[in-house]
């Protein structure tokens, strides 16, 4: 068991440290934009196997239901902006026109995210600060497209899973995005 173990992790170790020249480009470098503003970098680690990371800013949308301080429950739309690393692995193959390529996978965010509810009543205003940390998994599909100069386009969706926790509680949602990423590539 232990042998087969060793054996399969050189084969796998070895698949992401050969990068074939079919792949369109090596490295990539810019931003993403959209539901996430982001720095973006992504890597090909084999032929059509992409590591991308993007770090950056999220609003975060979905219904909850959270306490606080134990005694008191509020329902809200949890919308807090969140600041967070999301890296993906895709397998990504070619199709249509040259350049055109078409990319699946899934990931993970990890992040930090805050949150302010204001509620008003005849003689008052209250004000409320919540602070959490933000954990969620992701399925990422879209297409990629390489221009004959050190520039590709990227548009791709990302639905998933997203929990907003911290002392008092958690709080889960549908976590999505709908990105554009802008990349500088080189080798």
């Amino acid at each position: 068991m232990k042998r087969i173990s060793v054996i399969l992790l050189s084969l796998v170790m070895g698949m992401m440290l050969t990068v074939n020249a079919q792949a369109p480009y090596r490295h990539g470098i810019g931003a993403t934009l959209g539901t996430m503003e982001s720095f973006s970098y992504k890597t090909f680690l084999t032929e059509n196997l992409a590591l991308s990371v993007d770090a950056g800013f999220k609003w975060t949308t979905g219904p909850a239901t959270f306490v606080e301080n134990g005694s008191y429950t509020w329902k809200y739309h949890v919308s807090p902006m969140t600041i967070e690393a999301n890296p993906n692995l895709m397998y990504e193959a070619a199709v249509g026109p040259k350049g055109l390529h078409w990319l699946v996978g899934g990931g993970i965010s990890l992040g930090y995210a805050w949150h302010s509810l204001y509620t008003y009543d005849s003689h008052y205003s209250y004000g409320y600060r919540f602070s959490y940390g933000k954990f969620g998994i992701n399925a990422i599909g879209g297409v990629e497209y390489k221009f004959n100069i050190p520039l590709t386009l990227q548009g791709d969706f990302r639905p998933g899973y997203g929990m907003l926790f911290n002392k008092n509680g958690a709080v889960h949602y549908f976590d999505w995005a709908v990105c554009v990423g802008v990349r500088y590539t080189f080798h």
